[in-house]
């Protein structure tokens, strides 16, 4: 009778891991960043590559940085949440193409709109890396002093912007 003890004593931890995991929503991926500051990097603007954008130039406001490409669908998705947003004035939008060609990004915000303040170009992706980035759309909130406050991986919907975003930049911003 004991010998069956041990496999089901495993067997039920199993179960237990296996209850806990499907409880988790792969979407909330937890960023080793968050507290920290923002990875630097000075990256040609899409809108004129003979200048440079850099996070040290953001400091003293809080602001959205937004990882996407033209190539990404999951991108259009939250593209009209990302306009209306810009339009409203309450966080600044900067933009990061992420291995894309600027040609294609370029096209992308002529025809659907340009809801950022200015995007850089990650031609090679170096700088995606630095900031964990792992597939497009990313967002991260970055605060006054340039530290990481909030990473959502995936579109950006309404519900993410009004219970999780915009509460925490109107605490930044006090």
């Amino acid at each position: 009778m004991k010998r069956f003890l041990i496999p089901l004593g495993i067997f039920i931890v199993l179960v237990g891991f296996l209850a806990v995991g499907l409880k988790l929503d792969p979407r909330e991926v937890p960023s080793p960043l968050i507290g920290k500051p923002a990875p630097d990097f000075k990256l040609a603007l899409l809108s004129d590559s003979a200048k440079q954008l850099s996070p040290a130039d953001l400091r003293g406001k809080v602001w959205l940085f937004n990882v996407w490409a033209s190539w990404c669908a999951s991108c259009r998705q939250e593209h009209e949440v990302l306009l209306d947003l810009s339009k409203q004035g309450g966080v600044p939008i900067y933009g990061m193409d992420y291995k894309d060609q600027p040609g294609d990004a370029q096209a992308v915000l002529n025809r659907y709109g340009n809801p950022y303040v200015e995007t850089v170009v990650d031609l090679d992706g170096r700088a995606g890396i630095n900031y964990g980035v792992y597939g497009v759309p990313e967002t991260y909130l970055i605060d006054k002093n340039g530290i990481i406050r909030y990473k959502h991986t995936g579109p950006v919907t309404v519900e993410v912007l009004s219970k999780k975003i915009l509460p925490l930049v109107k605490e930044l911003q006090q």
